[in-house]
């Protein structure tokens, strides 16, 4: 029997019996025979291809999801960032405004407030728990972030009602710097350069060359322009509510200032210099509350915003050595 022969087999007669086919009709059919092969080859690749990467739908789809995964995550740390600058708002909220008036201060909790429930969010559950994880972390930090800022925004508006309803106390409220420079010293313990010791420094050391403006931190009433020991030149001025200030180690007083002087905030009493215990030109600020000397830093909110407040703070706190 030729290899090229096709039989089929003669129930009736019991033999086989060869098909008389013509070379085309075999070759068409053996054509034919392959593609049907191949197309069925092809179909099962390209089923398990599409189950175990995904059609070209499903892989657009994933890298989508990829990328808005990873847009979440970046908008979570510009929340963070964000609740870190309105908790340092807080802080100066408190250690500064409020207190400076005579305010009762909010705790954290109060200022956090409070939100929904555990099933607020159980509309991400459709998600994968990854997804929905990373949906309702995000929408949580909104709403905290949102209630931060909505109960930041109360407590301005009272202490701007409170310091509308107190403007003469305000008037009187040592809230400036008496010169233009920056801080040299802190208030607080300090390393004195000529009595070589460390000892409680009562005041803020601020840049000044010689012959500089210093100003009245408020108004009031000056009550020594005199020099006094290691002090050099000095001027105290009484500005009731219990608050007096001290400039020291000046080079000379305004003129018409003596005691008894009555001089509005911003008003120029003396000139820096320095007269009395100093290793250089400065003016040395103090304030006192009730008779006792406090962190002048904490009353400068007239002519700084919140953020230069921070820096005054760093430059106060960056060094360990006083002037005087």
């Amino acid at each position: 029997m030729s290899a090229k022969d096709y039989y089929y087999y003669d129930k009736q007669e019991n033999e086989y019996v060869r098909v008389d086919n013509n070379e085309l009709n075999r070759v068409v059919y053996t054509v034919s025979t392959w593609m049907l092969f191949g197309v069925l080859v092809a179909g099962i690749g390209l089923s398990i291809f599409s189950f175990s990467i995904g059609t070209p739908a499903e892989i657009a789809l994933k890298s989508e999801n990829k990328a808005l995964k990873e847009q979440l995550l970046a908008t979570q740390t510009t929340i963070n960032s964000l609740n870190n600058q309105v908790d340092q708002l807080a802080q100066t909220d408190n250690s500064l405004y409020r207190s400076m008036l005579g305010m009762p201060k909010k705790s954290i909790d109060e200022r956090k407030g409070g939100f929904g429930g555990a099933d607020m969010y159980s509309d991400f559950d459709i998600y994968s728990e990854k997804t929905a994880d990373i949906l309702k972390e995000t929408a949580k930090s909104l709403e905290s972030l949102e209630q931060s800022i909505d109960i930041q925004k109360n407590s301005f508006k009272k202490i701007k009602s409170y310091y509308h309803k107190n403007i003469d106390r305000m008037s009187h409220l040592p809230a400036i710097k008496p010169v233009n420079g920056g801080i040299i010293s802190g208030f607080g313990q300090r390393f004195h350069p000529i009595l070589k010791y460390n000892r409680e420094h009562s005041g803020i050391d601020l840049e000044a060359d010689v012959g500089s403006k210093v100003y009245a931190a408020a108004d009031g009433i000056v009550t020594n322009a005199s020099r006094d020991g290691s002090y050099g030149r000095l001027i105290i001025v009484d500005h009731g509510y219990g608050f007096k200030t001290y400039y020291a180690h000046l080079s000379a007083y305004a003129k018409d200032i003596n005691s008894g002087t009555r001089v509005k905030r911003g008003e120029v009493i003396a000139y820096s210099g320095q007269s009395g215990l100093a290793t250089g030109p400065h003016v040395h600020y103090e304030v006192h509350r009730d008779g006792e000397a406090v962190n002048p830093l904490h009353f400068l909110i007239g002519d700084v915003t919140p953020q230069q407040y921070l820096r005054l703070k760093e430059q106060a706190e960056s060094s360990k050595i006083s002037m005087d």
